[in-house]
Order: C-alpha cells, then sequence, then structure tokens
C-alpha cells in the first residue's frame, strides 16, 4: 500500500520478521535445558526466585538477565563477562545459519501455542505495526538499555500477538507441518511445560512467512519495557545496524488464543489495616475469612458488576468494590474512552494509589508488581505491607484500546504461556 508523498522503497507494509543466527545451550555441556531456563526477568520473584534459579544450574540464564552486584554498573560488567565467557566455553553455541524458529509450548492439559521467533524490524509508533497496550516506567527502560549495550545480546524474547486470517493461512499451515518434524530441542521445566523447538531455514520457507507477516500489525502481549529499550537502542546506533531488529516471539491467537491474567501490587509501606481505613466512605469493604481461592471467587463475582480489589496481608482478605461514584469523577481524566476510564488498573493508579493511599505508582520502594498471587500475599504477610489483588481484563479490551492508541496504566495484564528465556538468544555482533 502506497501512501501519498513517500516511495515503495521507503513504506513498510506491516510486520517484518528476519531470520538471525540464534545462540543456544550446548545440551552436553549444561546439566538440562530445564535447569538453565527461567521465566522472564520481571515474572521472577526475588529474592526466592532468583536464589532458586540460580542454584538450580551454575549456567542458569538468569545470571544473564538478572546479574547480581553492588552497582548497576557492576551487574551489567558482570553479564557482559558471563556471556563472554560461556560463549568462548561452548556453553553458548550459535546456530550454523540463519533461521527463524517455531516454538511450541503445551502444558498436557490443552494448553497448546504455537508460534515463530525471529527478529523484529523495530518500528516507530506512527507506523502502527508495533501496538503497545500499557504505559512504561523509565527507570526499568534505562535499567534494561544498559544491560543490551553491556551485553550487545537480546537475551530473551518479547511477547507479541497478532490475529491471523486468510492472508496467513499459508504461514499457519506451515508451523504445523514444523510441529510434525523432530525438533531441535525439547525440554519439560518445572511448572509443567514442555516446549520444543525446530528451526526454519529453507528460502521458500521464510519467504512465505515474511510475505504474509508484512501484512499484519502486532500486539505486545508482554515485553513493553523491552520493546521501549529496543527502540531507544536503535536511536543510539546509525542504520542499517543489527540493533535495527529485535528478538520477539509473534503468536497468531486466532489459532492459539493466549491467557489473560492480571499482574499483583505489593504496597510495601502500607499495613492493611491503614490501607483499609483509608477508604472508609470511599469504597465498600468487607472483610473475608476464606481461603485464598474462595477470595479470588467473591473479587471475579463482584468484577462482574464494576470495579473490585482484593486487599491481603494481615491473615485475612479484603473485598474493595462499589467505589463512590463523585470520587471516580474527581480522580480520574475525563479525556480518555469508557473502557479506559472503568478499567480496574485505571481505578487503582488514578483514584487509589495517587488519590487515597498516595503512593507514587512508578517507586520501586513502595510497590513490587508481582505476577503469582499466592507469592504476593506471602510477601504482605511477611513484610506487614498491602497485597492489592487484581481481576484479569479481557483480550479483546485490551485489543481495542491499542487501536484507538490508548495505554492502560502500567503492569495493567499478564498474557500466557509466556516464552521460557534461555532457549534463544540473539547476538547483536554476529
Amino acid at each position: 500500500m502506497k501512501t501519498a508523498g513517500h516511495s515503495e522503497a521507503t513504506v513498510h507494509r506491516g510486520l517484518e520478521l528476519t531470520p538471525f543466527r540464534g545462540l543456544r545451550y550446548d545440551p552436553d555441556r549444561v546439566g538440562s535445558l530445564a535447569a538453565v531456563t527461567s521465566p522472564p526477568y520481571d515474572v521472577v520473584v526475588r529474592p526466592d526466585g532468583l536464589h532458586h534459579l540460580e542454584s538450580s544450574d551454575p549456567h542458569n540464564i538468569v545470571r544473564l538477565i538478572l546479574p547480581q552486584a553492588a552497582t548497576a554498573g557492576a551487574r551489567n560488567e558482570q553479564a557482559a563477562a558471563t556471556l563472554r565467557h560461556w560463549l568462548a566455553e561452548g556453553i553458548l553455541t550459535t546456530e550454523p545459519e540463519p533461521c527463524l524458529y517455531v516454538y511450541e509450548q503445551h502444558d498436557g492439559e490443552g494448553m497448546l501455542q504455537r508460534g515463530l521467533i525471529g527478529a523484529l524490524r523495530v518500528s516507530d509508533p506512527a507506523e502502527r505495526v508495533v501496538l503497545p497496550h500499557e504505559d512504561v516506567m523509565p527507570h526499568v527502560v534505562e535499567d534494561r538499555a544498559a544491560l543490551m549495550r553491556a551485553t550487545s545480546a537480546n537475551l530473551e524474547p518479547l511477547l507479541l500477538t497478532y490475529r491471523g486470517d486468510d492472508s496467513s493461512a499459508a504461514t499457519a499451515d506451515l508451523i504445523e507441518r514444523t510441529a510434525d518434524r523432530p525438533p531441535l530441542l525439547a525440554t519439560t521445566t518445572e511448572d509443567g511445560f514442555r516446549h520444543r523447538l525446530w528451526a526454519v531455514t529453507d528460502p521458500a520457507e521464510l519467504a512465505t512467512i515474511q510475505h504474509d507477516l508484512a501484512r499484519h500489525q502486532a500486539l505486545i502481549a508482554d515485553g513493553h519495557h523491552r520493546w521501549a529499550t529496543y527502540r531507544r537502542l536503535r536511536t543510539e546506533h546509525p542504520s542499517p545496524s543489527p540493533w535495527d531488529h529485535g528478538l520477539v516471539l509473534l503468536v497468531d491467537t486466532a489459532r492459539y488464543p493466549l491467557r489473560v491474567r492480571a499482574i499483583h501490587r505489593l504496597l510495601h509501606d502500607l499495613p492493611v489495616g491503614e490501607a483499609v481505613a483509608a477508604l472508609d466512605g470511599r469504597f465498600r469493604v468487607c472483610r473475608l475469612d476464606v481461603p485464598l481461592s474462595e477470595a479470588l471467587a467473591a473479587l471475579a463475582d463482584a468484577a462482574c458488576a464494576g470495579n473490585a480489589f482484593l486487599l491481603a496481608g494481615d491473615g485475612a482478605f479484603h473485598l474493595v468494590d462499589r467505589p463512590d461514584p463523585d470520587l471516580l469523577a474527581r480522580t480520574i481524566p475525563a479525556d480518555r474512552p469508557t473502557a479506559w476510564r472503568t478499567l480496574d488498573a485505571t481505578v487503582l493508579h488514578a483514584t487509589l494509589l495517587d488519590h487515597v493511599w498516595h503512593i507514587p505508582d512508578d517507586s520501586p520502594d513502595r510497590i513490587a508488581y508481582i505476577h503469582d498471587t499466592a507469592a504476593t500475599v506471602a510477601k504482605a504477610e511477611r513484610d506487614g505491607g498491602t497485597a492489592v489483588l487484581m481481576h484479569p481484563v479481557r483480550e479483546e479490551v485490551v485489543r481495542d484500546l491499542a487501536r484507538q492508541g490508548v495505554t492502560m496504566p502500567r503492569k495493567s495484564t499478564s498474557f500466557g504461556p509466556k516464552p521460557a528465556t534461555g532457549l534463544v538468544l540473539r547476538a547483536l555482533d554476529l
């Protein structure tokens, strides 16, 4: 499709997925492939999960994505030195030729996801090729950018989704045929997911994939901070360069719908008693002395009628719902679509955090974002803080807002299953 005033050479039609020479662990040099993998960096629950992963294998990928040292500079230099050492020792080896990868995740209970891993052209927001749906925190982007600069590598793929149709049927069929072949690797991680990976190197198959994807746009399902990092680093390197592309997993959710889960909040310095007291007259609060599963069921029921949250940390659960309409009118910006203004995440950030509890949502000293529900509650109880448990947003709401160019509050959703970190890396100097 041509745009007035632009030549064909400068118009980008859509997703541009490029083969690359992946870095993969040599299975003969590590204890097991499962033992060297990790969830994405922001899913690892520190410090418990970090220590568990570090002790599972001396070459676990967490030593690259979450290096441990006294200063940020020392951490990044340590990750770079570790990566160089693993390459020199043959712990990580380079694929013999550029390829795209078909990646499969299966939990054995009906959840099957397949997609394509490749190097995606980093596009500008104005192109509307890659659609974000959440805001990002600048300090996290800077942290990831510093790590990528030091290692000169994309250490873990983002999760992007697109909606396949007749125009991408050939790619969908190609993915299914590829999954019938013997894989490059297969492993089962401790969460019960089986992971399999295949390389696609045939020029005709690569051309089919690239042709089909060029007609589509993608939604960022997981990895907003890393996508913002890709964009920042691209501006720092004259084009053309390897920094023009970033490592992604693309999943066709028309064939493989993702799960959408909530990301919970842990308020470090706010005891539950104080949090509840501040809500008096502003929200309805009901104490629930029930197990976590029953409390979550009550949250789901309340969320059907309007904004609802669960507070925890004192051994019980407190269902927070029925906000005062006048309070919402005073605290929520009126210049956004109704779908955005009525999000639980919007009410949490604009009303509860900003107005009621006075907690900045970008301060790691005051608030943490945790994916695991039970871990959030346990940390709140142990540390004397408040866990704020959220109900997930429907995918169609997320996609509709993204298409309107409206971003949700940061850490509003958790799409999954997420790709295991450590199965494929991308070095930018190869």
